[in-house]
């Protein structure tokens, strides 16, 4: 069911993302430039923003860290000064598997700081101007914003003391956001992934079921996008058995994850 205008012509539209240094951030920009769109990245990378202009002609390189709002604040002053925002997504992510015997509050802070904290920052930086542009005849909204969680939010799993909270929060605000922003115009669109071979995943050290590379989840968010749903979850066989959990009593639901959990 679509809950946001579909987005299928890219050609000519604006599209910022920050976090695109690597992973699902970069491909996904890639996958957009190919299709017409203005692509705006950002992360703190210099080096890598810079080798992806070169690789692809015509976009354009902000670098940023998204734990700086003022920073955060510019970048979104700049970009609206050149004309309408038409996309916004936020994919800047941390992860590092933490258990709570091995607790580490300064990870736990940093998780916090650049997957939700930072995703504030951007709100604040980028809302304001998304409100103000004018509808986009071709989309039918204002603009257009997606946060990347991940199925880690669902629910509490090993190894996600850290992590997983953090994407639940995203997960909730990004419901919230949808119901107050779809009145006035701007669609709202979750993104959340299950195993992408990215750097940060790469840290686990187990089998991760479902793995898929980075430029297949683009193409499941381009997808998204284009019958405009709300949520994209991917891949499939894997993220459904993950909402299955949502659903599951307590007992049950920790009999199943305390098999998952090494010793």
């Amino acid at each position: 069911m679509a809950l946001n205008p579909p987005m299928r012509d890219w050609h000519g539209q604006t599209v910022w993302l920050v976090g695109a240094s690597s992973g699902i951030g970069r491909a996904t920009a890639s996958a957009l430039h190919a299709r017409g769109a203005r692509v705006v990245v950002s992360a703190r990378s210099a080096a890598a923003l810079d080798a992806f202009v070169e690789a692809h002609p015509g976009a354009l390189a902000l670098p940023l860290d998204v734990c700086d709002p003022l920073a955060l604040k510019a970048a979104a002053a700049t970009l609206a000064a050149r004309g309408t925002l038409d996309c916004v997504l936020y994919c800047a992510g941390h992860y590092q598997p933490m258990r709570a015997h091995a607790l580490d509050l300064a990870e736990l802070l940093r998780h916090n700081q650049v997957n939700y904290l930072g995703a504030l920052y951007f709100l604040d930086a980028v809302l304001p101007h998304l409100l103000a542009q004018a509808v986009n005849a071709r989309s039918g909204q204002r603009g257009h914003l997606s946060l990347v969680g991940s199925v880690a939010g669902y629910r509490g799993l090993p190894n996600s003391l850290a992590y997983g909270p953090s994407k639940a929060a995203l997960i909730h605000l990004s419901e919230t956001l949808y119901l107050d922003l779809r009145q006035r115009g701007i669609g709202v669109s979750l993104i959340n992934p299950g195993f992408v071979d990215t750097p940060l995943t790469r840290q686990n050290h187990f089998k991760m079921p479902g793995l898929i590379t980075p430029e297949q989840a683009a193409q499941e968010i381009l997808k998204g996008w284009a019958r405009g749903v709300f949520e994209m979850h991917f891949p499939k066989r894997f993220t459904r058995w993950m909402k299955v959990l949502q659903w599951l009593s307590y007992p049950v639901f920790f009999a199943i994850t305390r098999r998952l959990q090494p010793e």
